[in-house]
């Protein structure tokens, strides 16, 4: 039988503020076991805090304590205006605290800070966005005769577990809890064990605007065990998850014995289609961008460039300029274009794929240079890679890198063009490149991909949508169906008539 919050919170041992802790109930705590992990920066490989290492036992207390936030009505029952102004407060907060949070996005990450201001501006419009959204969800009276009257409601789904990356921790984190707090659902936000300090700070933001207890609660621990324990948990209803296709499956079969509700972003192997007629002054930085931005570890990444024969010679030249230009270093220094990847661990994975390129008769067309300071020699640095004579079969060309490894292969026409951008088992993104809008659309219908950029890159706008076809995922974050996902469908029936 589960312990409840009572029973466990009198045996959790004293949070110390110096660290973080986890925020359940309203209040921060320390896992149960006491048990902590290390957080390191990437770009210097040490450590910077420590958090909680979370287990079965705080999975039933989070679980506890966002169940009775929901079936007690203290957020499900609260007034969709005051649910809306709750999460402009979060919004004012992000904003306010803007420059702190992306430098500890940057020391959590290794992301250039850049971006990750982008990220905290663009996570706190989604508050403000979703925000919005609260006081309009709306049914429908469909027309059923004479005798009786029947009123489709929309409800929230109820407790929401929302596992997330660690690529884009805070943007992944606001994509998932503003529209399930909107509609009304309550929240335990799993974070990425590499990057858990900024959802961490969500937890802070949501304690200062006054959210009532249970409704965002977020609990670090590692993905197999706190991860695994919530998508098995009776008291979730639904699963959120962006990560991998492989455990995006695992979340299939785990969740399947209590029918969770899911919404599954997953993997891609985007291509990028450059037709002759492109306009490659354009073209050229979008498709560098579309894998070198964040070190490739973008899901909606294009790390297949397809080009057409004619061009293939003028296009390499130009992608091998702009690789050399990239400038390596540390996020925080206004200089650096290009930083580390996330762990020492994927380091290894993604040197063993362009080893396996290598190994597979691709070529190397160019690579990138790692920083010269003496101070990053223990950070997480790859040389930035493009590969060419790349076969369609090869394994950097079929598999997800998740890294700055991009695999050029050619085309002759459309036709083929088309079959090789879906000769694969995902379909995230993908962009096509053409001054003949006509064929850039037909080429766009064409390719089996959630999203398909036509002569732009890497777009996902919050008011748009976002998702996958294939072993890409199930459903769609962002926009009106992010917020449906936490929604249920019911009929009121109603007999008019005697």
């Amino acid at each position: 039988m589960a312990k409840t919050d009572t029973d466990v919170k009198e045996s959790l041992p004293e949070f110390s503020r110096a660290d973080y802790g986890n925020y359940i109930n309203g209040a921060w705590c320390e896992a149960v076991s006491g048990k902590r992990g290390d957080v390191y920066d990437p770009g210097i490989g040490d450590v910077i805090a420590t958090v909680p290492q979370g287990e079965s036992a705080d999975v039933d207390v989070a679980v506890g304590a966002a169940r009775r936030a929901f079936d007690g009505g203290s957020w499900s029952k609260v007034n969709p205006r005051d649910r809306s102004r709750l999460l402009l407060r979060i919004s004012e907060v992000l904003r306010r605290d803007r420059d702190r949070l992306a430098e500890l996005e940057v020391r959590q990450q290794g992301k250039a800070l850049a971006g990750a201001l982008w990220d905290v501006e663009e996570s706190a419009f989604i508050f403000e966005y979703y925000a919005g959204w609260a006081t309009k969800i709306s049914g429908e009276v469909p027309p059923i005769g004479p005798d009786a009257l029947s009123v489709i409601t929309k409800e929230p789904v109820g407790v929401a577990a929302l596992i997330t990356p660690w690529n884009f921790p805070i943007l992944m984190a606001a994509q998932k809890v503003a529209p399930a707090l909107a509609a009304g659902c309550t929240c335990i936000l799993k974070p990425a064990s590499d990057t858990p300090l900024t959802s961490l700070e969500l937890g802070r933001i949501a304690e200062e605007v006054g959210l009532p207890a249970g409704t965002l609660n977020v609990l670090t621990g590692s993905g197999s065990t706190v991860g695994m324990d919530l998508v098995r948990h009776p008291g979730v209803d639904k699963i959120s998850f962006t990560g991998s296709s492989e455990v995006g499956r695992t979340i299939m079969r785990e969740g399947a014995d209590s029918l969770k509700r899911v919404t599954l972003e997953l993997g891609g192997k985007n291509p990028s289609i450059v037709f002759a007629d492109a306009d490659l002054e354009q073209a050229i930085p979008a498709i560098c961008q579309a894998i070198f931005f964040n070190q490739g570890q973008v899901c909606g990444s294009c790390s297949r460039t397809l080009i057409e024969e004619s061009i293939l010679p003028q296009v390499l030249d130009a992608i091998a300029e702009y690789v050399k230009a990239l400038r390596p270093g540390y996020g925080l220094d206004p200089e650096t274009t290009f930083g580390p990847l996330v762990s020492r661990a994927h380091l290894e994975t993604v040197s063993g794929y362009i080893r396996i390129g290598r190994e597979e008769g691709a070529q190397v067309a160019v690579e990138g240079a790692l920083p010269e300071d003496e101070r990053l020699k223990n950070g997480n640095f790859v040389r930035p890679t493009v590969f060419s004579s790349v076969r369609p079969e090869m394994r950097i060309a079929r598999e997800e890198i998740f890294g700055p490894v991009l695999s050029v292969l050619s085309f002759r026409d459309a036709d083929e063009a088309v079959a090789l951008a879906n000769d694969t088992n995902y379909g995230l993104s993908a962009m096509v490149w053409s001054g003949d809008m006509g064929k850039a659309i037909a080429t766009a219908r064409a390719v089996r991909a959630g999203t398909v950029w036509v002569n732009d890159n890497l777009q996902a706008p919050t008011e748009a949508l976002w998702g996958g076809f294939k072993h890409s995922g199930i459903g769609r974050e962002l926009g009106q169906a992010g917020l449906e996902a936490f929604l249920e469908l019911k009929q009121l029936h109603l007999r008019t008539r005697a």
